[in-house]
Order: structure tokens, then C-alpha cells, then sequence
């Protein structure tokens, strides 16, 4: 079960008594959990008979009581319980969970764990509710998913300006969701969002990222590298080497992989970089200029490098002095 489905099922008015949301993916727990407290009822019926508890807080037979009670002026009551891992005794809720008040709609939300399957409770609430399991979103997937996102909206968006969303923000959905968010208050349906967009409204560099720092290494052009590294300098507060370096080890690690195909077309590589053309002709100048074991050094070479940003082996800490050694070592 997904959130979008569980949310298309209440649009079409087919509910059941009980959801409950776990798993370390926040993003889709609160989309569900907001359009449950907003949406289930109208302004109206909410002063009634929409009841919301707090785990911290919540005392097990209260919240019993408040979901065995039928609703007012209405055909459905919505209980909701956020951060329902915080609740003292919510294995307390298991009776309930066995017979529940179908006139209720009982939300709870378990973030940044799921249930022991092996256990009584967990059995009774799979066989009593809809579960959702939020998981993270890899790497690999936020392009395509930040694009659905988008689309979902009734915009379009260039795949470079993907590119800049995510290698900036990485995988916080939260804050991808937002940035697009601010983006399409901004600008007209009738373009595709690019780059530039991104830069105007959102403040994101388009000359000065890790997507053109990768770029840059790909086809061995020190001199674009050297000016991204010092406008890094310049921006502290907009980089760390915490997402840089991450972002290049993922990269040099791809290109190995895709070193290692037999086929390397370009139709082959579309798959591995989300069909996003400029990722793929920095790929291909990057298999021109690299062999496999200068890939190897470069992933070794980053690997000391990160050690040195936490003051393991090195004069400095700063990100902008040692990435410039590190991009001169990697294109030697």
C-alpha cells in the first residue's frame, strides 16, 4: 500500500477502520497523517469528530474511548495519533485493534520503525488495517521521483534542472516537495521549470554545483573545477562536504559499473542516468578519460579525503582547500 492509493481510496469515499503508517520514510507518513486531519472531514464536522493524540502524551484507554464513540452529525468519526512510537502501552491498543469501530477512521502514525511481524499485536493490527511501510527513496530514484512530483503538480521540468535538485538537497523529500513547491508559485505551466528557474527563485547555482564539479572531472577541465571549488570558498553555507562528497563517490562508483558493460551506447547508459543527456555525454567523456583503475583511485582517493573533513590526517577541515587537492589528484 503506497500513500498516494491510500489517499485515492478516501477520495472515493472507501474507508476502513484503521491505517497505520510506519518506516523511516517521514515524507509519506505525514502526507497521509496531514490529509487525514484536513481533508477526511469538512470544517464543519471536524469540530465534532476529529479527535488527535500525541504518543508522547496519549494514555492508551483514552484513546480507546475516543474511537469506540460514534460520530455527530456525520457518517465517520477520524482519530488520529501522531508519533505513535513515542506511546507508552500502545500494545494496550490490541483489543481494540481486534474489533474496531467501523464508523471510526483510526490513523496512527510509527515513524523511523515497522512493527515486529513476528509478534501478536503486529499480527492483529496487518489482519485489522491497511499498512503502509514508508521506505527512503535511493539516489537513483529521486530524479525520476522528483519528476513525478512535478508532473503531479501540472508542470514539466528539464532533466538538468532535476539534476540541481537533487544533487543540492538529496534525498529529504520534505524539502524537495517545498522547493518545487516555492518554484511553481513563481512560474508559468506553460514552460518546462530549467535550470535558471531554479537559480532565480530557489538560489541554487546553476554554474556552481556538483553536477557541473562532475562535469567538470568528467572531461578533465581543471580550470571549470578550480572556479567551482572557489566559489565554494566564497558560499560555505551553501556546500558541505558532507553532500559533495557523497555525491562524487556515487558518481565515480556508477561509472565503474557502467565501465564494466559490454555495451556502452548511449541508448544503454539512458537507463543508468535516468535519460537526462547531459549526464550522459559527461558519462561517456568520463569512460574516454578514465580507466577503470584511474575510477578505482579516485573512489580510494575519496575515501581519504572524507576522512580528512572530520580531521583524521591533515592540516585543515575546510572543504574548499581539500577539494582542490583532491580534484588536481583525481585528474593527474
Amino acid at each position: 500500500m503506497t500513500s498516494l492509493s491510500i489517499i485515492n481510496a478516501w477520495q472515493a469515499q472507501s474507508f476502513r477502520p484503521i491505517y497505520w503508517l510506519e518506516g523511516p520514510e517521514d515524507f509519506f507518513i505525514d502526507e497521509v497523517m496531514y490529509y487525514a486531519e484536513h481533508n477526511l472531514l469538512t470544517e464543519d464536522q471536524a469540530s465534532f469528530n476529529l479527535t488527535v493524540f500525541y504518543g508522547k502524551d496519549a494514555e492508551w484507554a483514552e484513546v480507546v474511548n475516543a474511537c469506540q464513540r460514534y460520530p455527530v452529525f456525520s457518517n465517520r468519526q477520524v482519530v488520529l495519533l501522531k508519533e505513535g512510537q513515542q506511546m507508552r502501552d500502545l500494545e494496550k491498543l490490541e483489543p481494540y485493534f481486534e474489533k474496531p469501530n467501523e464508523a471510526t477512521t483510526f490513523v496512527i502514525s510509527y515513524k523511523g520503525k515497522t512493527l515486529d511481524g513476528r509478534t501478536r499485536f503486529s499480527k492483529v493490527v496487518r489482519k485489522n488495517g491497511v499498512i503502509l511501510t514508508s521506505k527512503k527513496i535511493y539516489d537513483n530514484q529521486l530524479p525520476a521521483w522528483t519528476n513525478s512530483y512535478v508532473q503531479s503538480k501540472g508542470f514539466k521540468i528539464t532533466p538538468k534542472a532535476i539534476s540541481l535538485l537533487a544533487d543540492h538537497i538529496g534525498n529529504d523529500l520534505s524539502r524537495i516537495t517545498n522547493e518545487v513547491n516555492k518554484l511553481i508559485i513563481n512560474i508559468s505551466p506553460d514552460k518546462p521549470i530549467t535550470e535558471e528557474d531554479i537559480e532565480k527563485y530557489i538560489g541554487i547555482s546553476k554554474d556552481y554545483n556538483i553536477f557541473e564539479l562532475q562535469e567538470a572531472l568528467s572531461f578533465k577541465n581543471r580550470a571549470k573545477a578550480i572556479r567551482i571549488v572557489q566559489y565554494i570558498d566564497t558560499n560555505p553555507k551553501a556546500f558541505s562536504a558532507q553532500s559533495i562528497l557523497p555525491a562524487l563517490y556515487g558518481y565515480f562508483t556508477k561509472l565503474m559499473i557502467i565501465s564494466q558493460l559490454p555495451d556502452k551506447s548511449e541508448n544503454t547508459l539512458r537507463v543508468h542516468f535516468n535519460n537526462n543527456p547531459s549526464a550522459i555525454t559527461q558519462s561517456i567523456a568520463a569512460l574516454k578519460n578514465y580507466s577503470f583503475k584511474d575510477m578505482e583511485q579516485a573512489l580510494i582517493l575519496l575515501h581519504h579525503y572524507n576522512l580528512k573533513t572530520i580531521g583524521i590526517d591533515t592540516y585543515t577541515n575546510a572543504i574548499a582547500p581539500l577539494l582542490k587537492e583532491l580534484v588536481y589528484k583525481i585528474m593527474e
